[in-house]
């Protein structure tokens, strides 16, 4: 699903952001209600769908000239597939687009995604505003 973009923001810039599911996950209801709200406010978003491999979600994100990677993960498997999203932004050169993400992340693995990277994680009852605000202050646009 890609969005027609808005001209929100004040420079006239557009945020894009890349909505995706790594692994095997099957379920996005959730990333689909954030891609939506993320678009409604004015923002590009390219929502990758199901199933995605890290080297898959980078690749996209990079021709797609993402400002950020929101990544929504509910298998468990959070620790590797955000840390390895963050080691191929590396690789590519493209450690300036922002990582955030979501899901079922149990709080103690907060800290370490923090650490190695993640710029913020949004557990499940999260307002959708709250993310809208977040991408904003965050987010930053050439």
């Amino acid at each position: 699903m890609t969005s027609s973009p808005d001209s929100s923001a004040a420079t006239g810039a557009v945020i894009r952001v890349i909505v995706a599911k790594p692994g095997l996950d099957g379920h996005d209801r959730g990333a689909k209600v954030v891609a939506r709200a993320l678009r409604d406010a004015g923002m590009e978003v390219i929502y990758t769908g199901l199933h995605q491999t890290p080297e898959q979600i980078v690749e996209a994100a990079i021709q797609e000239d993402a400002d950020a990677i929101g990544l929504s993960v509910l298998s468990g498997a959070h620790l590797t597939l955000f840390a390895r999203v963050i080691e191929l932004l590396k690789e590519r050169d493209a450690s300036d687009i922002v990582v955030f993400g979501g899901g079922i992340i149990p709080d103690g693995d907060i800290p370490p995604l923090e650490e190695m990277g993640v710029a913020r994680i949004f557990t499940p009852g999260a307002p959708t505003h709250e993310i809208v605000d977040w991408v904003r202050a965050n987010v930053n646009v050439d």
